[in-house]
């Protein structure tokens, strides 16, 4: 008798994506909604309870150009792990860096036409400046999980992640620190949309004062603005 060969197949069913959805609003201390404003730049993520920490980005990259002494986008949101490009698109020199919160670094100075890179390894708020011009300023959000959003005008966001329990968590470049803890909550995600009430992010912190990366004021540079012979068209 032939000895014969028996395979089991074990299926294992992978967590259906759900969808947790909502809306949140800039208010003021009062309550009133901020005038002459929108509810865009309002990032959204949620944070697996209970489970293995989400892998870091592999591979990823997004773009923040330097265009017109302007960061663009004003605001990313990025997973651990994410590379994002600094293209120069101006014709002048530009020096993109961050020295405090978040992950530090320092693109030092260099010219139209060129691009440099930074993969963000370290969960938090990166302030962006550029050392030759005051008036640049971007926000990186790394956040540790795939599971984030930023709204737009509206305030609305729309978020899909694997069934399971998460936290949500609220950022605002201009969110009241207390504000943005209390708007925290713990949510389940199963088979059915997760519908979250209004969250009211009170509207008033400061965007921190910056200085050059040596820590020291700015001041006039004579050939700060220029013009790089190769940046012409």
């Amino acid at each position: 008798m032939k000895a014969g060969l028996i395979l089991f197949l074990l299926w294992v069913p992978c967590a259906a994506a759900a969808t947790v959805t909502g809306n949140a609003v800039l208010v003021n201390a009062d309550g009133t909604a901020v005038k002459m404003s929108d509810n865009a730049g309002i990032v959204v993520w949620l944070d697996p309870v209970g489970a293995a920490p989400a892998s870091a980005a592999s591979g990823k990259s997004v773009t923040m150009n330097q265009r017109n002494q302007t960061f663009l986008p004003h605001l990313l949101a990025v997973q651990v792990g994410t590379a994002v490009d600094f293209p120069n698109s101006d014709p002048i020199f530009h020096n993109a860096f961050s020295n405090y919160e978040g992950q530090v670094f320092d693109l030092q100075l260099y010219a139209p036409k060129t691009s440099r890179r930074v993969v963000f390894r370290r969960a938090g708020m990166v302030h962006v400046f550029c050392n030759v011009h005051e008036n640049m300023s971007a926000v990186i959000a790394v956040l540790p999980t795939p599971y984030f959003t930023v709204t737009g005008a509206d305030g609305r966001f729309q978020i899909q992640a694997p069934a399971g329990n998460y936290r949500v968590h609220i950022w605002h470049e201009r969110g009241q620190p207390e504000s943005l803890r209390k708007a925290e909550q713990r949510i389940t995600l199963a088979s059915e949309e997760v519908r979250l009430p209004e969250i009211q992010v009170l509207q008033g912190a400061e965007v921190p004062l910056h200085n050059n990366k040596y820590g020291q004021p700015y001041f006039s540079v004579p050939d700060a603005h220029t013009y790089y012979p190769g940046g012409r068209h």
